[in-house]
């Protein structure tokens, strides 16, 4: 009897079987997660990442709200000095800060100025089509939602600067 090619995708109600035919025979390694039963890579990095930063926060806690007495009293003697309790959380808070201002003023040097046409149209602009009342009645029922369009800058100039606004609300 000849053994199956090695691109043979066996089930587990097979892989049992053949188990059982051949109690010797232990699994592989890499077996439990070939068939899908052990726990995937990003599940094991998010426990053992979780796990760590609540002892490193508990670890930081006693660090910084235990008197040096009481540390020195457990023959801890090596460690920082408490100045780097506030310093360190004080410097990552304004780290984020500065790097979300960095963030936004990139993005306002990204924007072309309100003068530039190319805050008006573009390649992927597209006008709202006007179409026929009757017709436009008839294509509400079949689509209840207008296709995105852009509002044209002589749309806009209407309802900006008309003497009476209420007019194109």
């Amino acid at each position: 009897m000849e053994s199956p090619p090695p691109l043979v995708v066996r089930s587990p109600r097979q892989q049992t079987r053949s188990l059982l035919r051949n109690p010797k025979r232990e699994p592989q390694r890499h077996e439990a997660n070939r068939l899908g039963t052990g726990p995937k890579p990003s599940e094991v990095y998010g426990f053992v990442g979780s796990i760590t930063t609540v002892i490193a926060t508990g670890v930081y806690l006693v660090w910084a709200y235990t008197p040096e007495t009481c540390l020195h009293s457990m023959g801890i003697t090596y460690y920082p000095t408490k100045y780097w309790a506030l310093a360190v959380p004080t410097l990552a808070v304004v780290a984020v800060a500065l790097s979300m201002l960095i963030y936004m003023g990139s993005n306002f040097l990204a924007t072309p100025p309100p003068t530039s046409f190319s805050t008006i149209a573009d390649d992927y602009s597209r006008e709202r089509t006007v179409t026929n009342p009757i017709t436009q009645q008839q294509e509400e029922a079949e689509t209840p939602i207008e296709p995105i369009s852009d509002i044209g800058i002589h749309r806009i100039n209407d309802v900006m600067f008309a003497p009476d606004p209420t007019l194109y609300i």
